[in-house]
C-alpha cells in the first residue's frame, strides 16, 4: 500500500517502467549535493532512496539535512555515465516540480545519512547518545533493517506455529511472586495496601496451567522482566517466544522446535538442515569449556589430567589439568603473552600458563623448566600441537579452569577472524544435571529454596527418566529432561520436561529446601491444578532478543530492539527510571504500616 494522502510511490517503487510519468513522494532529505544552478538531493523513506534533482534554485534553497517533504515530479532516466549500481533506485531520478517541506529539522546531535553508511567518516557517538536520540539512531538503515527482520522473523514464527496447531494466547503481566532463578520486579498494589505484583521472569506457571486447561499447544511473544545486576549483553525487560505442548516428550518438542527456527532463518535466506545436531552438556564442558559451544570452529580443549598425575609442577597438582592449542602461537612476542595473563585475570583466574614449540622442536617458556623430562617430551602429541604452536593451560577444579579454556578458545578464534557472523552452527545441548551447588562463585542467579542445592534450570524440571526414583538421593549427579538451543556460542532458548506428579514436585522441592508451606505460599495455585489431572508436557522458550541479534549479526542485542535500556536499566530517552511525587507515593501505599491499621 504505498499510494497515500502524502504519496503515490515509496522510494524504491520509482523504476524504469515509471519513466514519464509523474510521482508524487514523501521522506527526509537524506543528503543534498549542489552542482551549478542545479541541486540534487536524496530523499530517504523506509523502503531507501531515490534522487531529486531540483532546477529551480529558490525550491532548493532552504532544504536541509533531516527535513521531512513532499515531492512532485517527473521520472527519467539518469544521463549516460550517471548511474549508481549500489542503488535500487541508481537508473532513475525525478524531476522536482513541487517541493512542500512538511517538518523542518534542527542541526542534528550525530550524522545519520544514507549516504555516509557504512563510510568512514561515519563515526556514531557513545551509546548514551545514541540512546538519548534513538528516534534518530532508528532511521539509520542498518536499524531499520534489524526492526524488519524481527518483524519478519515473528511473522515466521507465528505462521510455522499455527501449521502445527498452535494458539496464540497472551498471560497476565501482574502476577504474584514466584521462585525462578532472579528477582523480581514489584509493584504496590494501590488497591490492596501492603500487597504487591510481581513482573513475570517468564510465563512459566502460567503456560503449565494452560496446559492442566486443555489447551494443548501455546505459544505467545511474551514480555518478561528480571531484576539483575547489570551485564553488558542483557535486558531487565526483554522478550521471549514461548512455547509449550501436551502429551509430547523431549524429541516432539526438539522437532518442533527445528521446524520453527528453520522457518526463521528462511526469513533471511538461510537453509537450515534438519535434523540439527546434538551435544551432551558434559561433552560441551569438556571439549569446549562451555555449556553453549560455539562450532563455527574447532580447536577442542584438551585433558591432560591423567598426563600430569605424577608431575613434579605443584601448579598442575590439580583436580583437573586442561589445555588448548594456540595455533601458530610460538612467534607470539613475550609482550602479549604477558597481556595474556591480564585478560586472564580479568576473568577472575590467577593467570594463564602456556608453553611454545619452537620450529625446532625445543619446548620454551615458563611453565617448559617445571616439567620432567618424560611429560616435556610426550607434551606436543598428548596436546595435537605442532612445531610453531603455543598452548595455554588451566588448572583447578574441573569447571572453572574449563571455562577459562572455553574462554581462551573462543578469544583466539576472534582474533583469527573465524567468528563470521554469517555462519551459523546449531546445536542442542542435552542431558542437563537437575540441580547445581549454590555456593557457585561465578553464578548470580538466585537461589530458589534454602538447602546447598538450586534448580539448574527451575524447580518444575522433569528428572531424567533414570534418575526419577533416586534424584533426591543424589542431587550432585542427578540429571534433567532439559535441552538448550545454542548458534555460534550463544544460548538461543531452553526448555524441558515438566513435572507433572505432584509426588515428583514434592521431592524436588523437599531437595531445593522449600517446605510444603511456602510451597503453598509461593505457587499453590499450580499445586491445586495438578490435583485436577495434568497431562505430560513440556516446552521451550527462544530468547527472542538474542535470536534477531544472531540472525541479524549485531554486536549487542541493543541494536535489535527499539527502545533498549542502557547500563543500570537506564532508559537515556524517557529518564526512566525516575523519582516520583509525595503524593504518587502516598497514593502507592508503598509505606503501608498494618499496625497503624489496627490502631
Amino acid at each position: 500500500m504505498s499510494q497515500t494522502a502524502y504519496r503515490t510511490h515509496h522510494a524504491t517503487d520509482v523504476t524504469e517502467a515509471l519513466v514519464g510519468q509523474k510521482v508524487t513522494l514523501a521522506g527526509w532529505v537524506d543528503r543534498r549535493r549542489d552542482h551549478g544552478g542545479v541541486a540534487f538531493i536524496d530523499l530517504r523513506d523506509n523502503t531507501g532512496l531515490v534522487q531529486v534533482v531540483i532546477y529551480d534554485e529558490e525550491m532548493a534553497r532552504p532544504l536541509r539535512s533531516e527535513f521531512v517533504i513532499q515531492v512532485t515530479g517527473e521520472v527519467r532516466l539518469r544521463p549516460d555515465g550517471n548511474e549508481n549500481t549500489h542503488l535500487a533506485t541508481g537508473k532513475i531520478e525525478v524531476v522536482a516540480e513541487n517541493i512542500d517541506i512538511l517538518a523542518k529539522a534542527d542541526a542534528l546531535p550525530f550524522q545519520v545519512s544514507t549516504a555516509l553508511e557504512n563510510e568512514s567518516e561515519n563515526k556514531l557517538p557513545g551509546e548514551d547518545v545514541r540512546l538519548k536520540y534513538r528516534y534518530l539512531d532508528l532511521r539509520r538503515p542498518s536499524m531499520q533493517y534489524n526492526l524488519k527482520l524481527r518483524s519478519d522473523m515473528a511473522k515466521a514464527a507465528r505462521h510455522a506455529l499455527e501449521d502445527m496447531d498452535f494458539t496464540e494466547v497472551e498471560t497476565p503481566t501482574f502476577i504474584k511472586s514466584t521462585p525462578e532463578g532472579a528477582r523480581d520486579f514489584l509493584v504496590p498494589a494501590r488497591l490492596v495496601p501492603g500487597s504487591w505484583y510481581a513482573l513475570p521472569q517468564s510465563p512459566q506457571l502460567l503456560k503449565q496451567l494452560l496446559m492442566v486447561s486443555g489447551v494443548e499447544r501455546y505459544y505467545q511473544l511474551a514480555r518478561c522482566y528480571r531484576d539483575e545486576d547489570f551485564r553488558a549483553d542483557r535486558q531487565p525487560e526483554f522478550t521471549q517466544l514461548d512455547m509449550e505442548m501436551s502429551f509430547v516428550d523431549q524429541e516432539d518438542v526438539m522437532a518442533m522446535a527445528e521446524k520453527v527456527i528453520a522457518a526463521i532463518w528462511k526469513v533471511a535466506g538461510y537453509d537450515v538442515q534438519l535434523p540439527l545436531p546434538r551435544i551432551s552438556w558434559q561433552e560441551a564442558m569438556d571439549k569446549y569449556g562451555s555449556d553453549k559451544p560455539d562450532l563455527r570452529f574447532g580447536n577442542p580443549l584438551v585433558e591432560l589430567t591423567d598426563y600430569f598425575k605424577n608431575t613434579p609442577f605443584r601448579v598442575f597438582q590439580a583436580p583437573y589439568v586442561g589445555a588448548v592449542v594456540f595455533k601458530g602461537g610460538a612467534a607470539t612476542p613475550r609482550r602479549q603473552f604477558d597481556a595474556w595473563q591480564e585478560w586472564a585475570k580479568q576473568r577472575g583466574a590467577k593467570g594463564l600458563a602456556y608453553v611454545v614449540f619452537a620450529e625446532d622442536g625445543e619446548l620454551k617458556g615458563p611453565v617448559a623448566k617445571n616439567l620432567s623430562d618424560e611429560e616435556r617430551n610426550g607434551l606436543r602429541e598428548a596436546v595435537g600441537a605442532e612445531p610453531g604452536d603455543a598452548v595455554f593451560f588451566a588448572a583447578g577444579s574441573r569447571e572453572s579452569s574449563q571455562l577459562l579454556l572455553g574462554a581462551v578458545r573462543v578469544e583466539l578464534a576472534r582474533r583469527e577472524g573465524l567468528l563470521d557472523p554469517k555462519k551459523f552452527a546449531f546445536t542442542w545441548v542435552v542431558d542437563f544435571p537437575l540441580f547445581k551447588p549454590t555456593d557457585d562463585p561465578d553464578d548470580d542467579d538466585v537461589a530458589v529454596g534454602h538447602s546447598k542445592w538450586t534448580s539448574m534450570h527451575h524447580p518444575f524440571t522433569m528428572p531424567s527418566k533414570d534418575w526419577i526414583d533416586k534424584f533426591d538421593q543424589d542431587p550432585e549427579h542427578a540429571m534433567s529432561d532439559s535441552y538448550d538451543i545454542v548458534c555460534n556460542g550463544e544460548e538461543m532458548g531452553g526448555g524441558s520436561v515438566r513435572i507433572h506428579r505432584d509426588d515428583i514436585q514434592d521431592r524436588v522441592l523437599n531437595v531445593l529446601g522449600i517446605g510444603k508451606e511456602e510451597a503453598e505460599e509461593k505457587f499453590g495455585f499450580l499445586l491445586e491444578a495438578f490435583k485436577y489431572g495434568a497431562p505430560p508436557h513440556a516446552g521451550i522458550a527462544l530468547g527472542w532478543d538474542r535470536t534477531v541479534s544472531i540472525l541479524a549479526g549485531t554486536d549487542t542485542i541493543r541494536d535489535v530492539i527499539a527502545f533498549p535500556k542502557a547500563g543500570g536499566g537506564r532508559d537515556p530517552l524517557t529518564g526512566a527510571p525516575a523519582p516520583i511525587s509525595d503524593e504518587q507515593r502516598a497514593e502507592t501505599g508503598v509505606d503501608y504500616d498494618p499496625d497503624e491499621d489496627e490502631n
